[in-house]
Parts: structure tokens; sequence; C-alpha cells
């Protein structure tokens, strides 16, 4: 299956720290996360028109005195055949790539990584790596697969984050330590604020999110085993 791109952002500040990318959009994804913000790539891809590859090129080839990469997101890559491939084109013309990705093929992100085809990966981990992590992720998941992913980037040599939406009764404090725990040396792990309104599922969409408080007792209790532990989003 080849790469399709729904949606392309020209210019963003955000998505990569301390880079300025255009961010892709690939539709579908092989999970169903209650929270998310993106579900209509998935849900209803039809209704966005294709962004053609070669129409990408020609802007990265126009603003590249500026646009330092591509920040490659979803939906999920690495549901894509034709995801070596366009990476390899990316890198060809001389940018740098960030994948986000939610670690169900760890075997690819690693062909990836040998082959030099990605400069910076950011990994979702979405709960407890246990039965927690499927109300989470709103499908059954292979959590050998995703531990093993988690393994892939800890040993890779490459930019990586970890991260985290903390969505009150699907991430709790004791979730947060969990996760630390298990990635204990990585580079960095980030706590993402969750936004209720426009979640995929209704039942999320009206959870009041933390407040600092308990944001701040995560990050001291994360800090513990990470190098590098940073709030993203909007905090009350």
């Amino acid at each position: 299956m080849g790469l399709t791109i729904k949606k392309m952002i020209e210019t963003s500040f955000l998505d990569w720290d301390g880079k300025i990318v255009t961010t892709l959009y690939v539709p579908n994804c092989n999970f169903r996360c209650p929270y998310c913000h993106n579900w209509p790539l998935f849900e209803k891809p039809d209704e966005f028109e294709d962004v053609g590859h070669e129409k990408i090129k020609k802007y990265l080839e126009e603003h590249r005195d500026f646009i330092d990469g591509i920040c490659l997101t979803g939906g999920e890559p690495s549901l894509y055949t034709g995801l070596a491939s366009f990476l390899r084109d990316i890198k060809d013309m001389g940018f740098d790539i960030k994948l986000d990705t939610n670690g169900s093929d760890p075997d690819l992100l690693q062909s990836l990584i040998d082959d030099g085809l990605v400069n910076y990966v950011a990994m979702d981990i979405k709960a407890s790596l246990n039965e927690r992590y499927h109300a989470a992720a709103g499908v059954k998941v292979n959590l050998d697969d995703v531990k093993k992913s988690i393994s892939v980037l800890m040993g890779s040599g490459i930019g990586y984050e970890f991260r985290t939406t903390v969505v009150p009764t699907l991430v709790e404090t004791e979730d947060v330590v969990n996760i630390a725990k298990f990635i204990e040396g990585a580079k960095k792990y980030v706590l993402q604020q969750f936004v209720g309104p426009g979640s995929y599922k209704e039942e999320v969409a009206s959870i009041r999110p933390f407040e600092r408080d308990v944001f701040n007792e995560m990050v001291m209790a994360a800090s513990s085993y990470v190098g590098e532990v940073l709030l993203r989003g909007n905090v009350d």
C-alpha cells in the first residue's frame, strides 16, 4: 500500500522541538484511542483529498531555506508499505525526518533506523504496559510489540521521545510511574495534557483534565527514572 497523505501543515514550530517542519498526516490507524482528535482520518478518510507527493516535494524544495524537515504523523504511518520509499525520497532531498508512531510494528521501526531514514521518533505509550493499555488504545494491543519498539528506540542512538496523553480514568499517577520505570534511562518522556472536546469517544469528551498539582506530582515521580520529563499542552 503506497503512502497516502491526507493533510499537510506547511510550516509547524510545534511538532519537533527546536526545528521548523512541514507536518504530514496519513489516514487510517490500527488503534482507536478514545481521546484521539485526529479520528476523522481513520473514520472518514475519503472526505479528505489526497495531498500529492510531488506537491510536498515542490514545497520543501522551494522553502528549504527555513524548513528543516518533515514530521510524519497520522493516523499510523507504519501501516503503509510505501513508507520507507517515501522517507528515502525526502532524505535524498536533504531534509530531516521525525516519525510519530504507536510502536505497533517494531521490526519496521528497526528497519527504518538501520537504513538511516529517520532522525527522530516520537512514540506514544498509551498507559501502563498491562491490561490497562487496551482501554487507552481502544483495541486489544500486542504489548510485546510495544515493548520491543521501546527497546528498539532506547538502543538506537537516534533522537527519540516517549509520550503519554494523560487522560483521567485511563492514565493516573500510578500509570505514569509504571511507564517511567519501564523506560528507565530513556532520554525524554513527555506528558501531554488531555483535551476533551473533539475527542473520538463522547464518554471522554466531558472528562475534566488533571490540574497542575497532579501533573507536578507525575513529573516528580517520573523524574526518578527518566532524565528529562516535560509537560506539553495547557495545564491550569
